[in-house]
């Protein structure tokens, strides 16, 4: 009986996306994060922001609140930086790497034990001959999706 009852007081909520979340976590808010980056293009603090909002509105059922949700992001971006990689022989690089760090701080206010704090990192590849200005949007876009999943992972995600 003792069994039961203990079972019935931690509730966690599974879904296909891997997330767990407990029952009693219902709203998500994410402060835009600071740009702390010199180069980092200007609209993409905004960018990032909206991005991992996003995503837990479409893997979870939390209600996005605009302070104070159940679960909390909040941060800074720290690093947004093209550098040459896969160096040719005559020295060129046939290669460039749009590298982009975010630190993020996670609260829970239902179960402290699961806040964090953690840098992110993730990169793009795109070829030298290309200018950035053109494919950069899209690059954006390919990191943020990776950056927000692992996000999650982190937050929320049971594997």
């Amino acid at each position: 009986m003792l069994l039961s009852v203990s079972f019935a007081a931690c509730k966690v909520n599974y879904s296909f996306t891997g997330a767990a979340i407990a029952e009693d976590v219902k709203t998500v808010s994410v402060k835009t994060f600071q740009n702390f980056a010199p180069l980092a293009n200007v609209n993409y603090s905004q960018t990032f922001s909206e991005a991992l909002k996003d995503i837990f509105i479409s893997q979870t059922n939390l209600s996005l609140a605009t302070t104070e949700g159940d679960i909390q992001f909040e941060g800074s971006i720290t690093n947004y930086q093209i550098s040459s990689v896969a160096i040719q022989g005559n020295e060129t690089a046939a290669k460039n790497r749009l590298t982009i760090t975010v630190n993020v701080k996670f609260t829970n206010t239902k179960d402290k034990k699961q806040d964090f704090e953690s840098d992110f990192t993730r990169f793009a590849d795109y070829d030298s001959s290309v200018n950035i200005s053109s494919i950069e949007d899209e690059l954006i876009k390919e990191i943020n999706n990776q950056l927000t999943q692992d996000i999650f992972n982190k937050s929320v995600g049971s594997w």
